[in-house]
């Protein structure tokens, strides 16, 4: 809009200029000729009463007084020349002193000869001044040719000017006000349209695909924006009905996949189980000699075998219902160190930065997370050639860090991301709940885990709790 307005304001300002340049030219133009055709008549109707011979040497004569009076009436001076361009009688008494138009030019001569209607007007610039100077000629009584008529005409555009620039004055203060209500009406309706975008813009940005989303509702809004509001409405019916029904899917598909690995795991101790049964069965006799100590083996066999699926069970009811939290304040220091006393390898070291650090945890959980961390970084260095694991108590300004590392095999970069997924592991045995369960007790906490790994190197799991803060030293 703003654009609009200066460009019209330019052009309009143009074609005004172009227009008072063009009315000039047209009234000096025809008030020359005007002039120039009294003028003219004045000297047919003194030709017409001379008593003189109508001839070029006598024009000096005929018109001794008479230019004079012509000029006077006409209120413009003019020139009379002979034929051959030589100045003959001025009504400026003066002129003859001025040797520039004493003769005519060669050139006008030409012009005016070979001019359709026998008449040439010269246009030049004097003193700033736009010059015009026409030239016809002069006949006698029987139309002959006696003598060239010179009309100079000065254009004085003093007044047009003036009107110009007073009229260009009033349409640029007309121009101004339309220019600033032009800035103003389009600030208005620039935020009346953003207004409705910026809303539509923030809602886009706050979409969540796994939340509930808010629709657009703006009051009368144009008939663009309601197009784009409708569809976007329309995007969080669709996008919701689709949120549900892959959270069903998903919630489905867990359930398949953990119902799939449930029975693969009892079905690994149950088939030999099975095979110790029917061995038995075969080769039982009450008479063998051998039979109670054969009897001890087979119940050993099972009782082996029942073990690994009650550790199964175990190990997914863990993972999957965590038990109820007995929080109570600890010296992380002191259960950490606990936790380590069931491990009876010699590479497994334990430093603490102070001697008590105060914490409000589940005991149980809090082993938990040692033991399962400690436990990876064990099956980490069985082929290392020096085993080491340290494992360390820290304060990390409000919280208490508590670091696992191990100089172990380290975990490929592919792997990174799914380490905390259950089921997910780099191992030929478990089934990979550890770190899911690990995570899972430090979220609770609304802690953080976080670990960094160099294949070949080794890896450093960090586990952070909230500390107790204005708790007195335990004894």
């Amino acid at each position: 809009m703003i654009l609009l307005v200066l460009i019209a304001s330019v052009l309009i300002l143009g074609v005004t200029i172009y227009q008072f340049r063009e009315i000039n030219r047209d009234y000096h133009e025809n008030r020359m000729e005007r002039k120039e055709e009294q003028i003219r008549q004045s000297i047919d109707l003194t030709i017409q009463k001379t008593t003189y011979p109508v001839t070029t040497e006598n024009l000096g004569l005929i018109f001794k007084d008479e230019i004079y009076e012509i000029a006077v009436v006409q209120n413009m001076n003019f020139n009379l020349y002979s034929l051959e361009g030589q100045l003959i009688k001025s009504s400026r008494p003066k002129f003859e002193n001025d040797s520039l138009s004493v003769c005519l030019s060669a050139e006008v001569l030409n012009n005016l000869e070979l001019s359709p209607d026998k008449r040439y007007v010269e246009k030049n610039r004097a003193a700033g001044d736009q010059y015009q100077a026409s030239y016809t000629y002069i006949a006698d009584r029987q139309f002959k040719p006696i003598g060239i008529l010179n009309l100079p005409y000065f254009e004085d555009n003093s007044f047009n000017d003036k009107e110009l620039r007073e009229f260009l004055m009033r349409l640029a203060g007309v121009y101004f006000l339309m220019l600033l209500l032009a800035i103003a009406l389009a600030y208005f309706i620039s935020k009346y349209i953003t207004r409705s975008l910026e809303t539509i813009s923030d809602m886009m940005e706050h979409t969540d695909l796994t939340k509930r989303n808010k629709k657009i509702d703006i009051e009368k809004p144009g008939e663009e924006i309601e197009k784009l509001i409708s569809s976007y409405n329309a995007m969080i019916d669709e996008l919701g009905q689709s949120a549900a029904k892959l959270a069903k899917s998903e919630r489905e598909q867990a359930w398949r996949e953990m119902a799939k690995q449930v029975a693969h795991e009892i079905k690994n101790p149950l088939t030999p189980m099975r095979l110790s049964v029917q061995s038995f069965e075969r080769k039982f006799d009450p008479k063998d000699p051998d039979i109670d100590r054969k009897v001890k083996e087979f119940s050993n066999t099972l009782i082996q075998q029942i073990d690994t699926m009650s550790s199964i069970a175990s190990a997914f009811y863990n993972f999957a219902e965590m038990p109820a939290q007995q929080n109570e304040t600890l010296n992380v220091v002191k259960i950490v160190k606990l936790a380590l006393d069931i491990f009876n390898e010699e590479y497994i070291h334990f430093i603490a930065e102070e001697e008590e650090i105060i914490a409000k945890l589940d005991r149980t959980q809090l082993i938990r997370v040692v033991t399962n961390l400690v436990k990876n970084a064990i099956q980490a260095v069985p082929e290392v050639e020096s085993p080491r694991i340290l494992v360390s108590v820290a304060t990390d300004g409000d919280m208490v860090k508590i670091s696992v590392a191990d100089n172990g095999v380290g975990i490929e970069a592919e792997f990174e991301d799914k380490i905390f997924e259950p089921k997910f592991t780099t191992k030929t045995s478990g089934m990979g709940l550890g770190l899911g369960m690990v995570k899972n007790i430090v979220e609770t906490y609304k802690g953080s885990i976080k670990f960094t790994s160099q294949p070949g190197k080794g890896t450093v799991f960090c586990v952070k709790f909230p500390k107790e803060k204005n708790v007195p030293a335990l004894k």
